[in-house]
């Protein structure tokens, strides 16, 4: 009797400790699953994100060596996910996307709406903050990231008052002078307020003032008069 329920005490025990090791295995694999996915999903947004954000700079034809670093950023998490997910939908999605953004020339039409600039803008300014991520990360120096910050800026500058004058030069061709006229003034009060190389800014802003001048000629003035003060401000 005694060796039968020591027996039984035997077999209990063995069988609680494959129950033990089973439920640990399966909580196992199931913690590896979500974490798995949450990885993922992150690695999905990222690519996103930075693959559309090239595609928007080779667009506005923005410094070749600040879009391969981003491309080396993003492939690194692109290798990933086919790592993770090899011959998954994620992995066919990402390769389209990399495509799209591998095949972007600069096009001049990014500018014709609103829309299309806020979009830029935004990217631009995504792509700056990513610049500051890859310093931190030791990814870029800081002189480096420094130097493409200063282009994005300008980058950005350039992107919204070249919207301004293309936008103007559309409406002047439909023969809507006020509103053509408008834009090319939000121009050149963009160009004015911008922290640019003097040389540029004022190349940039000849053009736009002879843009200005060819719907509202100057008038003719005396030196020191008011009317001098607001057209040199104009």
């Amino acid at each position: 009797m005694l060796q039968d329920n020591l027996l039984y005490v035997i077999l209990i025990s063995i069988v609680g400790i494959v129950a033990i090791t089973v439920n640990y295995f399966i909580s196992t694999r199931e913690q590896q699953a979500e974490a798995k996915d949450h990885r993922l999903t992150w690695l999905k947004q990222q690519c996103e994100s930075v693959f559309a954000a090239i595609k928007i700079l080779r667009e506005v034809d923005c410094n070749p060596e600040l879009i391969d670093k981003l491309n080396v950023h993003v492939m690194a998490m692109y290798d990933e996910i086919a790592m993770l997910a090899p011959d998954s939908e994620l992995l066919a999605h990402m390769t389209q996307l990399k495509e799209d953004a591998d095949q972007a020339l600069p096009s001049g039409h990014l500018l014709d709406s609103d829309r299309a600039v806020k979009k830029v803008q935004i990217y631009i300014g995504f792509v700056d903050k990513l610049v500051v991520q890859l310093a931190y990360a030791g990814r870029l120096s800081p002189a480096l990231a420094k130097t493409y910050r200063r282009e994005l800026y300008m980058l950005k500058i350039a992107v919204v008052a070249d919207a301004h004058m293309q936008q103007g030069h559309n409406l002047l061709t439909g023969g809507d002078t006020n509103t053509s006229l408008s834009h090319f003034k939000h121009a050149k009060a963009i160009l004015l307020k911008a922290n640019m190389p003097h040389k540029e800014k004022q190349a940039r802003l000849e053009k736009v003032n002879h843009e200005i001048e060819k719907i509202q000629p100057k008038r003719v003035k005396s030196q020191g008069t008011l009317a001098d003060s607001i057209d040199r401000l104009m």
